[in-house]
C-alpha cells in the first residue's frame, strides 16, 4: 500500500525485502516476544468453538499452540489482499484496526499486503483502479465488507462500476474468498424488509468457490485477524458450520459462557434497564437478550483487548452473528415472537442452524436441562411482572413446551392481568 496518491504499481506497493513474513517482520524490528503475544491471542481465538482440526504443523492434529501458529506464519510469503468495501458503515474494518491492540502498522502493512483497500490507501481515482486492477490480475485472498445490492447496479459503484461487477472481477483470481461482517454475509440492514436495494451476501454472487463468512455486525477484529491467519498459515479455509461460519469461533451460544447465566438458571431477570436487576447484572432474557440463540465468541473474546462486550456493559445481545437478525430479532427489546419451539432432545447444532425458534428452544432445553423450578417461587411476586422495556413493543409471552416439567409458567401468558400488566 502506498502512503502517497502517486500510481505505483500494486506490486511495488509494499515491499517485502525478504523471502518469508518472519523475516521481514524481523528486519522490520519486530521481536520475537511480540510476535509470539500477537500468536497467543490468535490460539485463544482458535480455541473458543470447536477443536481446529487440519492445522498445518499442529503435533496434536486439534487446536494450535501459539509457536505453531508462529512456526506456520513465519514461513508465509507474501500474500496479496485485496480488500472491498460495498454497501456498508465501515465498521468491520474499524474493529479489525483495533483487533487485539495490534497497531495498522502491525496487522495490516506487515502481516498483510493490502494492495487495495480503500479505507486507508491514499491513492484515488484511476490510481486506486489501477491497483485494483493489477491485483486482480494475480492470485490473491479477497475480503468483502458489505452487502451487494442487486436491484440496480447504481445503488453502489465503484470507479464506474456496479459493486456486483467489481466483486466479480476481483473474485475470479481469488485464492480464498471471506465475507466479512453481517452486510457481507447475509445482506444485513440493507437486506431487512422490503429491501429496497435487493441486497444479498456475497455467497450469493459467487457461487463457484466456498466463502468464509465471518459474521457480526461488527465481528470481533481478533476473530477476523484469526480467519486471515489460518489461511495464510494453512492455505485453505478452517471449518465452518452450516452457515460457513468458522466454527472455531461460531462454535457455541454466547448463552454457554454468558457471566450472566447463573442469573437465568437463578430466575433472576432484569425487567427495565434502570431496575435493580439491571444494577446488581441480572440476565437480560426479559428485555430481549438473544444469546440463547447467537453462536459468537463475544462472552470470551470481547472488544478492545478484553475491556467489554455488549453483555458486559448492560445491553442484551441483539443476535448480529445469525442470519437476517434485523428481521427475525426485531423488536430487539422483547423476547422472540410466538414460534414452534424444538424437542428437548434438539441439540445446540440444531439450534444453530438458522431456525426462527432457535432462541426460544435453547431457554426451553437449557431451563430443562438445569431444572429452573426455581422460576415457579420467583415468579409469585407482583412485582416481578414482566414489563415493557424503555417503551418497546408488548411483552410477547412464548408457549409452554408440551411434556416438559419444571418450566413453572416461564412462557406462559398470565392467567390473570394484573394492574401493572394491564
Amino acid at each position: 500500500m502506498t502512503l502517497d496518491s502517486s500510481p505505483v504499481p500494486a506490486a511495488e506497493a509494499v515491499v517485502w525485502r525478504e523471502k518469508t513474513l518472519g523475516e521481514n517482520l524481523a528486519r522490520a524490528g519486530v521481536s520475537r516476544r511480540s510476535f509470539l503475544a500477537f500468536c497467543s491471542r490468535m490460539a485463544a481465538v482458535f480455541a473458543v468453538g470447536a477443536p481446529v482440526a487440519g492445522w498445518a504443523g499442529s503435533a496434536s492434529g486439534a487446536t494450535p499452540t501459539a509457536e505453531e501458529i508462529a512456526s506456520a506464519l513465519e514461513k508465509v510469503t507474501k500474500p496479496v489482499v485485496v480488500w472491498l468495501q460495498l454497501q456498508e458503515c465501515t465498521g468491520c474494518s474499524e474493529s479489525l484496526l483495533r483487533a487485539g491492540g495490534t497497531t495498522v502498522e502491525d496487522v495490516v502493512l506487515k502481516l498483510l499486503s493490502v494492495d487495495y483497500l480503500e479505507l486507508l490507501m491514499a491513492a484515488s481515482g484511476d490510481a486506486a483502479n489501477k491497483a485494483l486492477e493489477d491485483a486482480n490480475a494475480s492470485d490473491h485472498v479477497l475480503v468483502v465488507n458489505g452487502s451487494v445490492p442487486t436491484k440496480n447496479g447504481a445503488f453502489c459503484v465503484i470507479g464506474g462500476e456496479s459493486a456486483e461487477t467489481v466483486l466479480r472481477k476481483s473474485a475470479e483470481n481469488a485464492t480464498a474468498v471471506l465475507a466479512v461482517g453481517a452486510c457481507a454475509v447475509w445482506g444485513s440492514v440493507q437486506a431487512s424488509k422490503p429491501n429496497p436495494t435487493g441486497a444479498v451476501g456475497v455467497e450469493e454472487i459467487i457461487t463457484d468457490k466456498p466463502v468464509l463468512n465471518v459474521a457480526g455486525c461488527p465481528p470481533i477484529g481478533e476473530v477476523i485477524v484469526a480467519a486471515i491467519t489460518y489461511i495464510l498459515a494453512n492455505g485453505d479455509l478452517p471449518e465452518t458450520d452450516s452457515e460457513g461460519r468458522p466454527t472455531f469461533a461460531y462454535g457455541q451460544r454466547i448463552h454457554d459462557t454468558c457471566p450472566r447465566r447463573a442469573h437465568f438458571d437463578a430466575g433472576q431477570f432484569v425487567k427495565t434497564f434502570d431496575d435493580e436487576g439491571a444494577k446488581q447484572g441480572w440476565c437480560l432474557y426479559d428485555v430481549g437478550c438473544k444469546g440463547p440463540s447467537t453462536f459468537s465468541p463475544c462472552p470470551v473474546v470481547q472488544w478492545n483487548l478484553g475491556t467489554s462486550w455488549p453483555i458486559g456493559s448492560g445491553h442484551p445481545c441483539i443476535g448480529c452473528t445469525e442470519k437476517d437478525f434485523f428481521d427475525t430479532f426485531t423488536p430487539f427489546y422483547t423476547e422472540l415472537p410466538d414460534v414452534e419451539l424444538p424437542g428437548v432432545e434438539a441439540t445446540a447444532n440444531k439450534v444453530g442452524l438458522g431456525l426462527l425458534g432457535v432462541a426460544a428452544g435453547g431457554v426451553a432445553i437449557h431451563s430443562a436441562a438445569t431444572g429452573v423450578r426455581r422460576w415457579q417461587g420467583n415468579r409469585k411476586d407482583a412485582g416481578d411482572a414482566p414489563l415493557v422495556a424503555f417503551g418497546d413493543t408488548d411483552k410477547v409471552w412464548l408457549p409452554t413446551p408440551q411434556g416438559r416439567p419444571g418450566l413453572g409458567g416461564r412462557h406462559q401468558a398470565p392467567d390473570e392481568t394484573t394492574e401493572e400488566q394491564s
